[in-house]
Order: C-alpha cells, then sequence, then structure tokens
C-alpha cells in the first residue's frame, strides 16, 4: 500500500518496539560498579534515552569523574553484546500486530532512536520488523539527543511530515520530552516507570501496550 505522509507514527526503539531496556539497566549498573562507580537503579532510570550530548556530563554529576561515561560505556558494551548475540532478540508484546495494523492503514513508520543506526538495523532485523519501518533514524545523526528536540525535528523533516501532525510512541521521559519539546503528539507506553504528573502535561495518552497505542492513533483519522 502506497505510505500517506500526513498519517506518520514516529517509535522510540528501547523500551517501546523492544524489550531491551531492561538488560541496558542490568549491564549500565554491573559495569559501572565492576568499575568502581555507585550507579543506582533509580538513577539509571533517568539516564534512559539520554542523547550523547546530554550523557558525559550527567555522569560527572553522579560520579565525580569526567570520564566515566566513556569508561562506563565501553565497559557495558563489551560485558553486554556477547550476551545480546546469544539471544532471542525480545520484542514487546503485540508489536507486530500494531505495526501490521497501521501499516495496512497507509501510516508511513518510522524509529527516533538513542541507538547507532547499525545497531538500530541490526536489532530490528534480527526482531523480524525492519521491513515494517520506512526510515530509521539515530541520535547520532544529529546535534543533540533526547530529551533535546533534534532528532524528532530531523525525522519530520525526512519524512516530509510537520510535527504536529505526527505521533511520536515513547517509554522513557527523555523520549517524551524531545517528541514533546519537536510539537509531535506523544503517546507514552511506559515501560520501567510509570509517567508522573509533571510528564503527563506533555502526553497524549497513555498506553498500556503498542497495540492500545495504535488503536488509538487509527481512532484519531
Amino acid at each position: 500500500m502506497e505510505r500517506d505522509y500526513n498519517k506518520t507514527v514516529i517509535f522510540d526503539m528501547d523500551g517501546t518496539i523492544l524489550d531491551t531496556e531492561k538488560y541496558y539497566q542490568k549491564y549500565w549498573i554491573m559495569a559501572a560498579e565492576e568499575l568502581g562507580y555507585k550507579i543506582t537503579k533509580e538513577q539509571y532510570l533517568g539516564l534512559r534515552s539520554l542523547g550523547h550530548s546530554f550523557a558525559p556530563a550527567r555522569f560527572e554529576e553522579l560520579t565525580g569523574d569526567p570520564d566515566a561515561y566513556v569508561k562506563i560505556r565501553t565497559r557495558r558494551k563489551e560485558m553486554m553484546e556477547p550476551f545480546m548475540n546469544s539471544i532471542e532478540m525480545p520484542v514487546k508484546p503485540f508489536v507486530k500486530e500494531a505495526l501490521k495494523k497501521l501499516g495496512d492503514e497507509g501510516f508511513t513508520l518510522a524509529i527516533a532512536t538513542a541507538s547507532s543506526k547499525a545497531l538500530t538495523e541490526e536489532y530490528l532485523t534480527r526482531a523480524g520488523l525492519v521491513g515494517y519501518f520506512d526510515e530509521l533514524i539515530s541520535a547520532r545523526m544529529v546535534k543533540e539527543g533526547k530529551p533535546s528536540p533534534d532528532v524528532y525535528l530531523y525525522a519530520c523533516e525526512a519524512l516530509n511530515v510537520l510535527p504536529e501532525n505526527a505521533f511520536a510512541v515513547e517509554d522513557a521521559p527523555n523520549g517524551v520530552l524531545s517528541a514533546s519539546r519537536a510539537g509531535c503528539r506523544v503517546i507514552m507506553v511506559p515501560d520501567l516507570t510509570e509517567p508522573d504528573e509533571e510528564l503527563m502535561k506533555h502526553i497524549e495518552f497513555r498506553a498500556d501496550n503498542i497495540l492500545k497505542a495504535a488503536e488509538y492513533i487509527l481512532g484519531e483519522y
């Protein structure tokens, strides 16, 4: 079916499409502890989807070491990659059904993620999902990652859609803020945490799962 670029949904990947955020949490904390840093689960939750331009300063704030982000990230990748390569790529509930419903109705579908484009392509291919998406946008392609609006503004420009006509589906606060600041219509499907009262001001709809999010979007057309 021919895509309608005025019917656009942009999804985050980790924690929204793929059930991978729990593994990032585990290995970030493990890597930090191994290197002698202490990052709590609560502190990690605030780091989800945090852009590459903001992460070093945040890790320095947490640890007192200006090099902590690079050190921990390098070790986290060394520890996590063999594990991720050994498992079936975990997909969040009802994702394929939701993507098919939207695709069948002519929606243009895209990814806007903090992960690199190469890793995004790899993970979505392994999950059998890459073919559902028209564009894969990485925050590495813009000046500032989430919670800056850059990645969503870039995605909307690439898709030739006005932000106010695009839905964004996110699982975490930094992603919600990024999409909201870009002017997108934001749906949150919470993964590790529920939205608080302040975050709810940036959310049009909170969905229990991706299928509920898709049904809400379809109901708006």
